[in-house]
Order: C-alpha cells, then structure tokens, then sequence
C-alpha cells in the first residue's frame, strides 16, 4: 500500500490538504490535539492519519489531529439514548413509529398502505432535519409545513399530502445521534468535502464560522486531466448481464495477475457485483465488501421468511414444502416420500393435504402455535420458539447473517421486551409484514479479509483511496445515469424547499465522481447490450467519453484456454435385471419413441415429480373436461333428456361439481370459462349427431387391466360406447390442435393409444376414435380404421419387446427428433454430447 500511495494521484491530494491543515493550525494557534478533522466516510479516517504522518517528523508523529466522520464524534461527545418517537433509522422500530403516528392523525385505516412510505419519507429527511440545532428543530418544521402542502389542496393528494406532514413533523420532533456536536467547541474543525455537501457540514460552518476550515478533497481536473485519464480507459462490451459479469472478473483478475492490487470493484449493480463477487472467491481472491447487501437477501433471512409463509392459513403446498426442506427437524426422507405423495394427488394448497399424512401431523403443532393474533413482545419469542422446534435456530446461530437476523428482528432472549411499548395485536400476515419490512430495510455486510485484494465499495467512495485499479461494470443507461432520479416521494420544489438535493445537484455530483475515477492508472469501463431481451445503451459518460476522446473497444479480458473434445458413446444398457409385470400405453410409447427412456424413467423408474403449478395450464383445462363429460354422460344415463336446454343445464350441473371436486377456484378457472359455452355448444352438437348413428353412452374413466403373458397391460378409457351393431367403440377425448389429432390416424402404425385400449377389452370386434374437443373448431371425431388389425399387430410388437428386452437385448438412445425436444431423459443419455463425435 504504500509503494502504492507514493505514485498514485491520491497522494498529492492529500499532501496538499495536510499542509493547507498545517498551515491554518499555524495560523490560528491550534495544537493538533484541539484539532477535528471531519472525513467524509469511515474508510477515510485511515488514509487521513497515514497522510499526516507522512508529513510529520518523528518528533511531532505523536501529535495528531482527531481524524473522525460525524457519527464517530458525536459518540465521543457522549451517549444518545433514543426515546418516545425519536426517528432511529431501524425499520424494526420506526415502522411502528409510523403506524403510531398514523392512528394517532386519524389515519389508522391506512396503517397498512402508509406505513413504510411514512417511514421512507422521514428517512429522506433524516440528514437535513439533523443538520438544524435541536432548538431550531419546531421553528424549522412550523415555517415548512405550510409550504410543503402548497398545490396538494385535492382530495385526490391527500393521502400524499398527510404522508408529507407527518414525515416532516416527526424528523423535527425527534432527537438524533450528532445533537451533542452543537454544543461541541473544537478550536478548528476541518471539513473535508466530498463530490457532494452535507447538511451538517453547512450548519457547523455556520455555527463556528472562522473555526472552520473547509477543504474539498476533489482535486480541480484541467482539460489535459480529463484527457490524460480518458486514455488509460479500457472499454469493454458484453452481450448481457452474465457476459459482463465473466468479462468483470477477468479484468480484475489480470489486473492482480499484473500486481496491480488492491483493485476497487464499483458497486453500479448490486446483483451483478455480488455475482462478480462469488466468481472472484471461487479463485481464492480476498475480497472485502464495504457497501454490503439488504439483509433480505441473505439465506438466513430466507429461511426464517419460509417459516412465517409456510404458517399462513392459506399456504400453498410448495411453501410447506419449501419451508421442511430446510428445518432440521423433519427427516429429509420422510418429507421426500410426501412430497411425491402430494405431487401424485395434486394437491396445490397446504389445506388440502390429508389429516391423516405422517408430515402433515408432524408439522400441524407448530403451525397452529403461529395462527392467533397476539402483541409483538409475544410473536417474537413464539417465533424464536418456532424456530428452534423446526431446527432453524442452530444454524442462525452459526451464519453471521443469521445473527444479524436475530439481532435485527430482536430474536434473542429477552430482547423482545424492547417492544413493551407496543400492546397493539398483530395477525400473522401483519407480523409477516413487518418482519419483512425489517429485514429490506436493514443491512448486512460480511467480515472482511485481514488483507484484501479486491474491495467492493461505492462510485463515489473511490475519493481519496490510493487504489491501483478500478474495475467500474454496470455502466449502462440505466445503472450510470447522467442525471439521476432523485429518491424519495418528494417533487422538485419539495426538494428545493426542504433542503434536498436536486436532479441538478445529483448529476453534478455524478458527473465529478465520473471524472474522478478515470484518474485512476487503471481503470476498466463495462457496459451490457441487452438485458430481459431489450437494447440497452451505455451510459451518457460513456457516450461522450467515447465521442470526446475517440475511446476504442479493448478485446475481450478473459483467457481462452483449448479443451480436448471428449465426445461419449451413445448408451446402450441391458434392462433383463428390471422386469416390469404392469405396462400402460405411455411406458410402451416411450419404449418405441426411444429404448434407452424406457429404460430410465420405467425400469429405473427415475421420473421427475410433478409440479404443484398454482396457476393452471392447457393440460388442467384437459383432465377438467376429461372430468366433466364423465359425469355428465353418467348424469344423462341416470335421468336421460334429449332436449338442447336440458342437457345445456346437466352440462352446466357437471361442470360446477367437477370444478369443486378438483379444488379449482371460480378466479382460477375464468380464462378457461371464457372458452366453455363454446366449446359446450360443440360438444353437444357433435353427440346429438353421434346418438343419431344409434351409438350409446357404455361407460367412462374405465380402468382396464388385461394379462399378455407374464406382462399385464393397464390403462385408463376415456369412455366407451356401444354402437348400434352391439360393438364396442373405444373413445380418447383430444383438446389438441385438429392437425395433431388427424396426424395420430393418418401414421396409424405410429400411433400407440388407440390401438393399446384396443387390447384393454376382449371383444372380436370394435372400433376406435380421437374424439376433438376443440375450444375454437366444433368438436370432431377422428376413426381410426381396421382396429382390430392395429391392435393384434400391437400385442405382437409388445410380447416380441418384452422378450428381447429379458433376452438381454440392448436399449440405446435411438430418440429423434419431437422425441428427443422435451425428453426428461435427456440428461442422461447426453445426447448433445456424443452427437457431436
């Protein structure tokens, strides 16, 4: 470092400030010790006292001014104890705040809605209502609140407007940290200024006047520096956000390869930081992270965010889910064998899991110990109870984000008892709330590496660090505006009003902090082309550096490296050790599409589970119908009617009780019932029409079970009829595309189903049909001809498989094609790599 600092830019900063320091205690008399020297963040203090010393003779080394940030000297001035609605800048507490405060304006039907914005609105202020002496603070705040209201005279703002006042009166009622340093009387206080000033900094040179010295530790750039930095500028270019996340480690990797280290990592996207981040560690890379991530973010969070989901009255199943897969209490086995239990029976919501099942019994205590509404001191040590029931509490206790959990939510015991104060009962979905409003708002940053190569910090906390590179991705229209959005509900003339920085004030300080990190010896600029799919553009800066100083594109950073091509062989296993005695129409169609699937997901039986979907899809539409028409035809052979308006009303009847005995809710299945009355008209339509042949109604969702050999051949009819000669018609109900339905009977070699039901009765003679329930085209059926000849061939084809498969034939990956597009077997089987040889 400091080899570092004897030729980096940084260095002549700050040997300037020290002597203009030096030469104003000089001046006024003032002993270092009686000397306070304001940085403008933390990391600052250790670079202002090593640039002190550096200009200090052994001698005078121990006489050293108090290099400090605000909060550091306010703690030395004395303790701050909050109290009563003091604005704490912890979510935990001023949500609650602001709920209080609310009720008490006559507001407490908007607690919900109002709350955290209440909260955000006087975290923005925050910093300027600190800024204003403690006996200023009413005076301030009375001359505000007019004008703040002023063109929010409609009812339609008034919402907007009660947010405004009560954020204002709050900040002006509340007491804060950095009071005491208005009492402070320091011989000379130095403020050194960043790229942009602070409230505080402006009242305290007000207050002490010629007792102050402010210096700005951004240098002035002549237009030879601004050209001098442009040229030590590489520009790179990513497709999208995980090609400039590769591209990002790369630079920082060759810059420490090159030993130029420490290098500074900016911060412009968070996501892609972190991920950047976890590259960089994979190599052994020290890292330390100054700017952190919202506490929200972290596992431990999400662990204990799973629990109060899964505890909700109307949890869904994967929530549950969700939430055992991750508690050490419940045996991981026993709750895989019941989620392939609730996958088979569909069971989407956690409330139509069955009393009886083992898990749910084990889960129903705790779950029921977190229903009722009770006060906050009471949720927390009902959840720290929780938590160590389910096992969640151990590993809490061993993740540092995990104790800042703890510590955040007041999880700990007796650290509860904080919120005595709060009688006020919370339900579940209120505590689940405010649980999360806490962690969002909180922060957690990971212990940093005794000596780091890479720091992660800020655009604007590069100032004044002697770092030997800078890697600055994320420079795109979005992430690096040239004028920024200003945070915070408040308008411009707000802003104006109560002392907020401006858009105008926020680009300034943008564009200085720019310009300042192209100072640095090193510096690589990244940008992505596309992100979700749209254009996106470079920032601004990097438009008008690229047009100002003819800034090229650098080739790409990362090391290409030679693989030898490994191509494997196409699998062809042996499956006479695994015998199947049962077989449907789906495992002998996977059998003649490709050998080697049947042999993973039958013989092996290595099938994906279901998805427990919340939102229903083409296929549900189609086991509803499927249900539908069941009992509908069934209805009709009870109480037959032949008229149009009564069977539209038995249809109707049918359709409500399938859509209750499948669970489905009327808002889950509206856009299928859009579609119904006319898919309804075309199904009745075509029975009328199919009735008059003189087919009638046999029976529906008939399971049939016929022995070929050791083999039995199983399966599910659509439905089957009778026809007017006395034989059986086999029905398979479609809901496809017709062009589908009349492929299956033009390849009638190639088409399984209709010829394995076939061989599900033993009837001499019958006939077969694709039955097309179109939601568009009126419904159709489809024959297919000389059944019985397709179905003898089938048996044959069948007995002829299964004895060459026990024979010890191979079963190689023989799949092309629609086969191969969505096969779960893929995987396995490598496909994509031994096409290749």
């Amino acid at each position: 470092m400091d080899e570092i600092a004897k030729k980096h830019p940084a260095q002549a900063t700050w040997d300037k400030v020290m002597g203009q320091i030096r030469t104003e205690m000089a001046r006024q008399r003032v002993h270092p010790s009686r000397t306070v020297v304001l940085v403008p963040y933390a990391q600052l203090m250790q670079e202002a006292r090593s640039a002190w010393l550096r200009g200090q003779d052994s001698a005078q080394a121990h006489f050293v001014p108090r290099f400090e940030t605000t909060m550091n000297w306010t703690r030395s001035l004395g303790g701050f104890e909050p109290s009563g609605d003091d604005l704490q800048l912890d979510a935990a507490r001023d949500v609650l705040t602001a709920a209080s405060m609310l009720s008490r304006a006559g507001l407490g039907a908007y607690e919900s809605v109002l709350s955290a914005r209440v909260m955000e609105a006087a975290w923005s202020l925050a910093r300027t209502a600190a800024a204003v002496s403690p006996m200023d603070r009413a005076p301030w705040s009375v001359r505000l609140v007019a004008e703040l209201s002023t063109g929010m005279d409609s009812p339609v703002l008034a919402l907007e407007a009660a947010t405004a006042q009560i954020a204002l009166a709050w900040t002006a009622s509340s007491n804060y940290p950095s009071d005491p340093v208005f009492s402070a009387a320091p011989d000379l206080l130095v403020l050194l200024e960043g790229f942009q000033a602070e409230p505080m900094a402006l009242a305290l040179q007000q207050r002490l006047g010629e007792r102050v010295l402010v210096l700005s530790l951004v240098p002035p750039l002549a237009a030879q520096d601004v050209d001098r930095g442009a040229a030590r500028v590489a520009l790179h270019t990513a497709q999208d956000a995980e090609d400039e996340a590769h591209r990002a480690a790369a630079c920082v990797l060759a810059h420490l390869a090159a030993g130029h280290g420490p290098v500074a990592l900016v911060a412009q996207d968070r996501v892609l930081t972190r991920r950047v981040s976890a590259m960089l560690g994979g190599c052994g890379v020290a890292v330390r992270d100054e700017t952190g991530w919202k506490l929200s973010t972290t596992r431990a969070a999400a662990s204990l965010m799973n629990l109060l989901r899964a505890c909700a009255w109307d949890a869904s199943t994967d929530a549950v889910l969700d939430w055992l897969k991750n508690s050490a209490a419940f045996e991981p086995l026993a709750v895989t064998q019941a989620e392939a239990s609730w996958r088979r029976m569909g069971v989407r919501e956690w409330r139509s899991v069955p009393v009886n099942d083992g898990v749910a019994l084990q889960v129903k205590p705790l779950r029921d110990s977190l229903q009722a509404g009770r006060p906050l001191p009471r949720w927390l040590a009902d959840l720290r109870c929780a938590l160590q029931s389910a096992g969640q509490w151990p590993g809490l206790l061993l993740d540092p984000a995990g104790q800042a959990v703890l510590d955040a939510l007041r999880l700990r015991e007796g650290a509860e008892f904080e919120f005595s104060d709060v009688p006020t009962r919370m339900s579940l979905h209120e505590f689940t709330a405010w649980v999360s409003q806490t962690l969002e708002g909180a922060s957690f940053s990971p212990e940093h590496p005794a000596h780091a190569q890479v720091v992660i910090l800020p655009l604007s906390q590069l100032l004044g660090r002697p770092l030997s590179a800078v890697v600055l991705p994320g420079c795109d229209e979005i992430r690096l505006p040239v004028s920024p959005e200003p945070p915070g509900m408040w308008t411009p003339a707000q802003r104006v009003l109560l002392g907020l920085p401006s858009r105008e004030q926020l680009a300034d300080a943008a564009r200085a902090a720019w310009r300042y990190a192209l100072q640095f010896p090193k510096v690589d600029v990244l940008w992505r082309q596309s992100e979700g799919g749209e254009h996106l553009m470079a920032s601004g800066f990097v438009q008008e550096l690229r047009l100002q100083q003819a800034v090229e594109l650098v080739p790409d950073p990362r090391v290409v490296r030679t693989l030898a091509s490994q191509p494997c062989a196409m699998p062809s296993p042996i499956g006479d050790a695994l015998p199947l005695t049962r077989l449907s129409s789906t495992a002998y169609e996977d059998l003649r599409r490709c050998p080697y699937r049947f042999f993973a997901l039958r013989q092996l039986k290595l099938q994906e589970p279901d998805e427990l979907d919340l939102e229903l899809g083409k296929r549900d539409f189609g086991n509803w119908l499927h249900h539908v028409l069941k009992l509908f035809h069934e209805s009709l052979n009870q109480a037959p009617a032949f008229e149009l308006i009564a069977r539209v009303a038995m249809i109707n009847v049918a359709s409500e009780q399938a859509t209750q005995e499948l669970g489905l809710s009327q808002s889950e299945f509206l856009p299928f019932a859009a579609a119904w009355p006319r898919v309804r008209a075309g199904y009745l339509q075509w029975l009328a029409d199919h009735e008059a042949s003189g087919a009638t109604f046999l029976e529906a969702e008939a399971w049939k079970e016929t022995p070929l050999g050791r083999l039995t051949l199983v399966g599910k009819i659509d439905r089957i009829d009778r026809l007017a000669d006395g034989s059986a018609l086999v029905i398979d109900y479609k809901t496809e595309a017709r062009n589908t339905t009349a492929q299956r009977i033009k390849e009638s070699l190639e088409d399984t189903q209709l010829a394995f039901y076939a061989a599900l009765l033993t009837d001499d003679t019958l006939a077969a049909a694709y039955v097309n329930v179109g939601e568009k085209d009126a419904t159709r059926s489809y024959v297919q001809p000389d059944i019985v000849g397709l179905r003898d061939q089938l048996l044959e084809g069948i007995a002829n498989d299964m004895a060459r498969i026990a024979a010890g034939a191979p079963m190689p990956a023989l799949g092309e094609g629609k086969a191969c597009e969505f096969c779960a077997a893929r995987g396995l089987c490598r496909k994509d790599f031994w096409e290749l040889a």
